[in-house]
Order: C-alpha cells, then sequence, then structure tokens
C-alpha cells in the first residue's frame, strides 16, 4: 500500500458534531462534515487550503438562511461558493462552506422585451446564454470559466472577461441583488425606483443611506485614490455610490461574500451581435506587441487577446490545442493577439479585418494577419485562449506559474513599460513570466514560475508582489484587474487605497457584518498572503510515493507529480459539449468530478487523511463512478489523467483487498471466454430463463435490469497462418487484431472488417500465438481492475507475437477503441521498453487506416450508393480522448449517398462493465440521458446508428432497442 505520512492538519480536521446535527435537522439539502468532503472543498484555483469546518449543499433559500442563523449561534464564519474556481483564495476558509452550485441554479425571471434575466445565484453562465441565445439576448460578461463560473460567484467577483472593452464588468450589468444579511434577514438593493426607495426593507434602506453618506464624505479622496482604468475590481465599489444614479447593488458586486449572501441577481443582458469575425496577428516580438495594442484598439474591436510563446510552446504539446495552433500560426512567432470584431454587417466586419492588416502594416508588420471568418475556427480558437492559464498549468514537475500578481492592469499607454519592468523585477529574481489575456484593457495575466514547496520561492514570491505593487502604482494603475482580492490581493487593499479609503472599507464591512461572520479576511483585516499555513504546499508537505509504481509516472516527476497536475480549475465540471466529466454532470457532486477525485488523492498522499486513507471506503467511493472514459486526458488543460491514476490506486488496493467475483469476472474473462463460447447455449438463457437475472444480480451483483452480451459462436480467421516473411513491406500489409469483445460476443465486425479490407487491395495476416494458446488480449480488463501484473503479461505476449509482424512493415488493426487505443496508452506505462512503443506506432483504429489510405489513393473501396441514408454517429470516449472521430466521418463520407451526422454527446454510460452493475444501472442511464439518447430519440426508423464502441451499442440496443452498427459494418453493407 501507498503509506500515509500522518495528519499534518489534524486540528483542522475536527468535526463539530453540535453543528453538524443541528443543521442536517434543519435544512432540507445535505450536509457533510467528513474529512474528505471538507478536504475537497479546502482549496479552489488558487495556491490556498484552508480547512473549512463542513460544508451545506443547500435547495432552498430557506435553507441558506438556517445556515446563516445557525453558524452565528455557533460562532462559525460563513463562506458562500459557487464553482470554486476563484484564483485568490476567495472561497475557502475556517467557517461553513456553502455550496448554491449544485441545487440553487433556476431562471426566476425573464423580461425579453426589457432584456433582464433574474437568476438564482448558482445558475452557471454557459447555460444561461444557451438559454438565452434562442432569443437572441446574452450575458455579455464572459470570463475564461465560463462553462463553470456560477453568476453568485461572478457577482461575488465582479468577474469581467474578454469583451469587457465593450461590455464593462459585471458591475456595468447588474441591475438589482435580492439576498440575506449575516443574520438571515432578507433583503433587495437596486435601483431607486419612483418613490425613491434604494431598498426594499426598512433596514436596508437605512444601510444604503449611511452608505451613500459614508461615500459622499469620501468623495474627494475616492476621485483621487481609486485606479483611473476599466479594470479596477480591488476593494468596495465606493466609487459606484458618488454617480448620480446610484444603485447598492453595485456595492455587493465584489464584495466576495463578505457583506451579504446573494440569493437572486437580476441582471442586464445584451443584444447577440449576428456575425463575429478575428485576426490573428503576429508578432516577432513580445515588446512589439505590447506598443501595438493600442493602436488595434483603437480600430474599434471587441476584444484584443494576447497569447505569448509559453501558451504557443505548452499548447503544441496538448493534443486538444494542437491542431488549433497549427491552423492559426504562421511561422514562428513570439506571440499574437487575438482581434475579434463583431456586429450585423459581415461586410463591415471584413472591411474591419483589412483595415486591422494595413494597421499592422503601418506599425511595420506586413502579412502578419491570419483572418478566421469561420464561426466553428473562431469557438476553437477562443477555446484555446479560455484555456490559457490552465495551458500554462500543464509545465510539469514542482515549478509553476503562480496566480498572486496575475491581473494587474494599467492604461494602454503605460503597457509596454509595465511589461517590460514586471520582466526586469523577476529577472531580478532569478525566475521568468507567463503572459497572456487581455491587451485591450491593459490586463495582461501574468505569472511567474514559482516552486510553492520551496520557501526560497515563498520569499521571492513576497518580492515580486511588493515590487509589483510599486509598478502598478508607478503606471497608475490597479493591483486586482479582474480576479478580486481574496487572500492574495487583500494585503496590498492598503498600500493601493491608502489610509482613508482602507478606514472607509472597514466601516462598509462592520455596518454590514458586524459579528465578522461572513468570510472573514478577505478585503477587511486580512491574513498575509504568504502565510505557508495557509498554503496548499504547506511546510511540512509530504507526499509519499508507491515504493514500486504500478505504471511509469516518470513524466511527472512521480505518481504524486502527476496528482498535483491538478490546479481546480474547474474544467471538469463544465455542462458543456465534449466528454470530461459524466459523472459529474450527472450526479453534480464534487465527489465525482475529476478535480474531486484528485483532491482526495493529493491529500491521502500527503497523509491529510490519516493513515491506509487511499483503501479507505471514502476514497473508493471517489473513484468509483470514475468510467475510464480518458475524457480528462483529453480534456483536461493541465492534463489530469484520472483513469490511469485511478489503476494506480487500484493496484495498490488489491493488495490488501482481493477482488470480489463478478470483478474476477470481469478481469478474467479473456482467459475463460473461449470455454464460455462453447457453453454459449447454456450461458445465454441468463436473459431468457425466468428468474435467472435476478439471481445473477444476487450472487454477482450486474443488474436484472439489464441483458448481458450474448455468446457466439467466435471469429476465426479465414487465412492461412501467417510468418513474418509474408509482409510485403508495402503498406498494404495489415495483422487484425480480433479483441475479446468482438470475437466473442460481436464476430460479424471482424468478418465485415475483414472483408472490408480485402476488398480494399490490403494483405490481411493470420496472426496467432503458439499453437493451442488462447487468442492475444490488451489488457485492458485487467487494467479496470487494478491487476496491473496481470496486464503487462497480457501485453509483453502481444508484443512478443506481433512485433516480428510489425517490424517487417505489417500495421495493426483493431476496432474497439478501448482495447486498440490500450496500446497508445497504459500499455507504454507498464515497463515493456521500446517493443510496446513500436506496437503502438504500428497499431491503428480501422477508421484510421482507410482513412488515410483512401485520402491518399493508396487503396480504393468499391461502395454502391445508399439512396441518401443518413448516418448518425455517436463516438467512443477512447476515440474522441484519442482524437479518432475525424477519421470515422471521413470513412464514411466515402459512402455515396450517405449523409453523416455527428451526435454532441458524453459518455454512454455503460463504459465497460460500469453499466452492467446493480450499483451503477441508474446512473448508466442518467449519462445516457445527458444527450445520446435524448438525440437518438429524434432520429428516422430508417437511420443508421454508428457507434464503434462495444459498450455503446449494447447501451443503445438495452436502453432504446435500436441497433448501433460498427464502422466496419456499415462499410461491408455498402460494398458493391
Amino acid at each position: 500500500m501507498l503509506e500515509a505520512t500522518g495528519d499534518k492538519r489534524a486540528a483542522g480536521f475536527a468535526r463539530d458534531t453540535g453543528l453538524e446535527r443541528r443543521l442536517s435537522a434543519a435544512i432540507a439539502g445535505s450536509v457533510h462534515f467528513d474529512a474528505f468532503t471538507r478536504g475537497r472543498y479546502a482549496t479552489d484555483a488558487s495556491i490556498y487550503q484552508v480547512m473549512p469546518v463542513g460544508v451545506v449543499l443547500p435547495r432552498t433559500v430557506a435553507d441558506i438562511e438556517a445556515s446563516l442563523k445557525i453558524a452565528r449561534a455557533h460562532g462559525v464564519p460563513v463562506i458562500m461558493r459557487g464553482a470554486g474556481t476563484s484564483q485568490n483564495g476567495q472561497a475557502i476558509g475556517r467557517g461553513l462552506i456553502v455550496d448554491v452550485s449544485r441545487h440553487l441554479d433556476a431562471i426566476k425571471a425573464y423580461d425579453t422585451t426589457a432584456g433582464t434575466v433574474t437568476v438564482e445565484p448558482g445558475m452557471v453562465l454557459e447555460r444561461l446564454n444557451t438559454r438565452l441565445r434562442a432569443d437572441g439576448w446574452f450575458f455579455p460578461v464572459e470570463p475564461s470559466t465560463s462553462s463553470r463560473c456560477t453568476i453568485g460567484g461572478m457577482t461575488g467577483n465582479n468577474s469581467c472577461g474578454a469583451r469587457s472593452i465593450r461590455y464593462g464588468k459585471m458591475v456595468d450589468n447588474v441591475v438589482s441583488i435580492d439576498g440575506l444579511f449575516h443574520d438571515g434577514e432578507a433583503f433587495t438593493f437596486g435601483p431607486r425606483s419612483g418613490t425613491n426607495k434604494i431598498a426594499a426593507s426598512e433596514r436596508a434602506q437605512t444601510l444604503a443611506f449611511k452608505m451613500l453618506a459614508l461615500a459622499n464624505a469620501h468623495r474627494d479622496e475616492i476621485v483621487r485614490v481609486y485606479p483611473k482604468v476599466q479594470r479596477r475590481v480591488g476593494g468596495y465599489n465606493l466609487d459606484a455610490l458618488i454617480e448620480a444614479e446610484p444603485n447598492l447593488a453595485r456595492l455587493l458586486v465584489g464584495s466576495e461574500g463578505t457583506l451579504a449572501v446573494s440569493t437572486g441577481v437580476t441582471l442586464k443582458l445584451s443584444r447577440l451581435p449576428s456575425h463575429r469575425v478575428m485576426g490573428v496577428c503576429h508578432f516577432p516580438g513580445f515588446v512589439s506587441a505590447m506598443e501595438t495594442t493600442r493602436h488595434l484598439v483603437e480600430l474599434g474591436p471587441v476584444a484584443v487577446e494576447l497569447a505569448d510563446r509559453n501558451v504557443l510552446d505548452l499548447g503544441a504539446d496538448i493534443a486538444l490545442f494542437r491542431r488549433i495552433l497549427a491552423d492559426i500560426t504562421k511561422g514562428e512567432p513570439e506571440c499574437l493577439l487575438l482581434v475579434e470584431f463583431a456586429g450585423e454587417d459581415l461586410g463591415a466586419l471584413k472591411r474591419d479585418l483589412k483595415r486591422l492588416d494595413q494597421c499592422m502594416s503601418d506599425h511595420g508588420f506586413p502579412d502578419a494577419v491570419v483572418e478566421v471568418l469561420e464561426p466553428a475556427r473562431q469557438r476553437s480558437i477562443w477555446d484555446m485562449r479560455e484555456s490559457c492559464m490552465n495551458i500554462m498549468m500543464s509545465m510539469k514537475g514542482d515549478g509553476k506559474p503562480v496566480s498572486f500578481i496575475e491581473d494587474c492592469a494599467v492604461p494602454l499607454e503605460h503597457l509596454a513599460g509595465y511589461t517590460s519592468a514586471i520582466n526586469d523585477l523577476f529577472a531580478r529574481h532569478g525566475t521568468r513570466g507567463t503572459w497572456y489575456a487581455h491587451a485591450s484593457v491593459g490586463c495582461l495575466h501574468v505569472r511567474p514560475i514559482l516552486n510553492m514547496k520551496s520557501a526560497e520561492d515563498i520569499q521571492r514570491m513576497r518580492a515580486i508582489a511588493e515590487g509589483a505593487v510599486e509598478l502598478v502604482r508607478k503606471f497608475k494603475g490597479s493591483y486586482s484587474g479582474e480576479h478580486g482580492d481574496g487572500i492574495s490581493r487583500s494585503e496590498f487593499i492598503a498600500p493601493m487605497f491608502g489610509e482613508k479609503i482602507t478606514a472607509a472599507f472597514e466601516e462598509v464591512k462592520a455596518a454590514f457584518d458586524p459579528d465578522n461572520g461572513l468570510n472573514p479576511g478577505k478585503i477587511v483585516d486580512p491574513p498575509r498572503f504568504d502565510d505557508r499555513t495557509l498554503l496548499r504546499f504547506f511546510p511540512d508537505y509530504r507526499a509519499t510515493e508507491p515504493a514500486l509504481p504500478a505504471l511509469d509516472w516518470s513524466a511527472w516527476g512521480g505518481f504524486a507529480g502527476a496528482v498535483e497536475m491538478c490546479n481546480n480549475n474547474g474544467a471538469c465540471r463544465s455542462h458543456a459539449s465534449g466528454v470530461m466529466c459524466p459523472s459529474w454532470r450527472v450526479t453534480r457532486d464534487e465527489t465525482h468530478v475529476t478535480r474531486g477525485r484528485a483532491n482526495a488523492l493529493r491529500l491521502a498522499i500527503s497523509g491529510q487523511l490519516g493513515p491506509d486513507a487511499l483503501g479507505s471506503p471514502q476514497l473508493q467511493e471517489a473513484l468509483d463512478l470514475c468510467v475510464g472514459c480518458k475524457g480528462c486526458r483529453q480534456e483536461c488543460p493541465t492534463g489530469v489523467d484520472m483513469a490511469r491514476m485511478k489503476i494506480e490506486v487500484q493496484h495498490h488496493v488489491r493488495k490488501t483487498q482481493p477482488l470480489g467475483l463478478r470483478q474476477r469476472l470481469i478481469a478474467y474473462l479473456p482467459h475463460y471466454a473461449r470455454v464460455a463460447s462453447s457453453l454459449r447455449w447454456l450461458l445465454n438463457m441468463r436473459d431468457t430463463l425466468p428468474g435467472a437475472a435476478r439471481l445473477s444480480e444476487a450472487l454477482m451483483g450486474l443488474s436484472a435490469k439489464r441483458s448481458l452480451p450474448a455468446w457466439q459462436r467466435p471469429w476465426v480467421d479465414p487465412g492461412a497462418p501467417a510468418i513474418p516473411g509474408d509482409v510485403a513491406g508495402d503498406g498494404l500489409d495489415v495483422v487484425l487484431f480480433a479483441d475479446t469483445f468482438n470475437r466473442y460476443f460481436e464476430p460479424d465486425n471482424l468478418a465485415a472488417a475483414h472483408r472490408v479490407l480485402m476488398a480494399a487491395g490490403y494483405r490481411a495476416h493470420n496472426v496467432t500465438p503458439a499453437a493451442g494458446a488462447r487468442p492475444l488480449c490488451c489488457g485492458r480488463t485487467f487494467l479496470a481492475t487494478g491487476l496491473v501484473d496481470e496486464a503487462r503479461a497480457e501485453g509483453k505476449r502481444l508484443i512478443d507475437t506481433l512485433l516480428p509482424f510489425v517490424k517487417a512493415g505489417a500495421r495493426v488493426v483493431g476496432l474497439e477503441p478501448s482495447c486498440l487505443l490500450t496500446l497508445h496508452d497504459e500499455a507504454l506505462a507498464l515497463g515493456l521498453g521500446k517493443a510496446a512503443e513500436d506496437i503502438a506506432a504500428a497499431a491503428c483504429m480501422f477508421e484510421d487506416v482507410l482513412a488515410t489510405d483512401l485520402a491518399s489513393g493508396k487503396v480504393a473501396l468499391p461502395l454502391a450508393h445508399q439512396g441518401a441514408r443518413i448516418a448518425h454517429l455517436h463516438g467512443h470516449c477512447h476515440q474522441k480522448a484519442f482524437e479518432r472521430m475525424g477519421a470515422v466521418e471521413a470513412v464514411l463520407h466515402h459512402v455515396p449517398g450517405l449523409e453523416v451526422r455527428a451526435i454532441e454527446s458524453s459518455c454512454c454510460g455503460m463504459a465497460g462493465a460500469f453499466g452492467y452493475e446493480a450499483a451503477h444501472y441508474d446512473v448508466s442511464i442518467a449519462m445516457a440521458e445527458l444527450s445520446l439518447f435524448p438525440a437518438l430519440r429524434k432520429i428516422g426508423a430508417d437511420d443508421l446508428i454508428v457507434a464503434d464502441g462495444t459498450s455503446c451499442r449494447h447501451q443503445i440496443a438495452d436502453g432504446l432497442g435500436r441497433e448501433a452498427l460498427h464502422v466496419a459494418r456499415v462499410l461491408a453493407g455498402a460494398l458493391r
């Protein structure tokens, strides 16, 4: 087992059972005081970790009210939380965390005429905008975390976004706020009404007038001290109260939950522009880009975003962004500026791009603009840009770009001077920085590369922060441009705003929250930002590695390094398209999201959850719903591969917790499949004999609601046994790898694939192990159950058999994505040496071989016209994770008369054996109902459904009664 190092923060895990009991009795939502849940909520996307007292997931506003009152009675602070993506530690603290993201996410009112909407605080921005787009509206404050950030969190943080040059910040777009004071009393703040009221209750109105008087008393100081830049979100918005028409809601925007709790936010909407265009501007140097930015802004764009050399280099190493960067990059620029124009007249926007090109030429950069007109290409570029922070964090090793002076903003005329001075500051302290983001408003995200486990680098962080404050003051900027104050920035409010305004902020806090019970230590009375007891990597942090790791983690510096790659950015909490993370989308529970699992693992291997935490039921629960979809491998911008981590953990757990009967049946399926197939007449009775399915559920946990795959007469390669000398080496030699699932359950797929390959002109070689030995296997079923040694043995057997043919020039062609792509992934981490790499290089999906060779003209297929038939394509998760879907679509497009429509779906929910298990049946079906089943219910009765995954096909058949075909059968059926 992985050894724990002892509970480093035992005091932080002390359980307040009295508070827990009172909350559990009083609210309809759920209450969690266990160490694992609290550990998951101890971090956000910042460098900090602070253990909360407990966690509440309220279902109603009444639950929040009760939580406030009970926590106050116990003297426990309350910290409100949305998606937990803040970078300065706003959403963590030693108090009661109230997470509104799970249940409080409804639209309360929507006026399509006036263009306003009122939402609960847990509403996710992207979900809201998806709804609004149908009516031509959108909420234009769009941070890079829009796929998971909540409106409540955005309001508390005064969020901005790439297009703030056009639409402003959150404070510019909030109309009113319904909320609760620290003691649970309700209020509403908004614009003045016809009766000159500025708040809905007497108490709120009294408080509002007090705040207006305070702001007026400090009017001259506010005008003098507040930075004159659009991006200023530090402190409290007293400047909003000296406007001609003050709105008290604007004081709460950006207050980080320190003044009150929002329960409803009314937003001002904007009309969705009909068209957008983008120009990607290339620069040979960083300084030249900074000097040119203000001239580009004068052209009137909606956004001007920076991506520096670090983004380009690191992004090129991430599969998700490699193709995007290759598409938009000419040569080897030092950095890019992404310039977007938006409006109703596409012709005028195209002329804007020509003006952009001319402006670049006028400043010495001719032919340096790549025009992007297609919406899909623009979206992919924005996806890359929105992931810049996480691309930076994909650096492996302990040194990472650290967020603490992340978003200082300066006037555009000072941008070049400021960035040069910051780079000089980094150099003086022996490091360098990464740059990206909002050049249009002088708010560039910069992170020096530091090791947060190093006391020396913590000292450097302090020196850099103090130097940056002085530079921001020198260049008349704002120390916090969009990410708020939290723990990182609050200490520097006093030097930025001065004594008088800092004292005014303290008066604001005292008036709203006299007991200091709401998110204490943020904005007012802060701790030192570099207090190491607050850091995720505290002074005696130690992560214990397994003495003999099952898999090779050297690329990450060890297993702990791989676990620590998670920076809590929350991309895995997305509700949008893509694969990651299907269990989160179903449960909406932080336990069952990649981030939550990574946090639990990190706490476990560092001894913070006590001894033997890795084998504990709580950690097994956290890993239980990880279906191994590999979505995080592809879609997590920092490269967290939870499926592989689960294999490592399960391997060590197996040493003390042997497999049960069901798990053994799954793991050893390739060993007994040949015998089982010969007894198929008996085994298949499980789904026909009354009571047999219920008995299998009682004995083995296989759901009686499921039919099981029917055993068939196994496929036998029709060719004569081959030898390596039969390989001609001209690129037409293939070995058809018959995986266990297709061989014994769907042999028609292998027969169809063989027929298609032969019709295309390939030479299919019959390669088998030694006489009498069972067929080859990739080891997937062993890996899924943590039996890594057994998987390694299977891999070695496969390599020994296939390598001679591969060295002679043959390709290994497979049908089942989870099996064939194992050779590209875990098989390379089993310690099998270069031979495994050679096999991986030659291993191809069936559609990969055909797509490549049909496109090049090396082969041809005689395909008949299908009479204008539609094929709906569902991708297996591993196909998506390894970017193989394009090949499937390309091959199907070769079929005359076949219209191919890709289904936007996440995991089908079957996921190997997962969906067959009684304990997982409901979750499995819920995953399918997210997008796949609703899409398939809309298709025609004569339409084809194409799915290459064995489990996907069975889920569709079992759940909808529709047959889904492997692409090989579609092609074989179309052969003339």
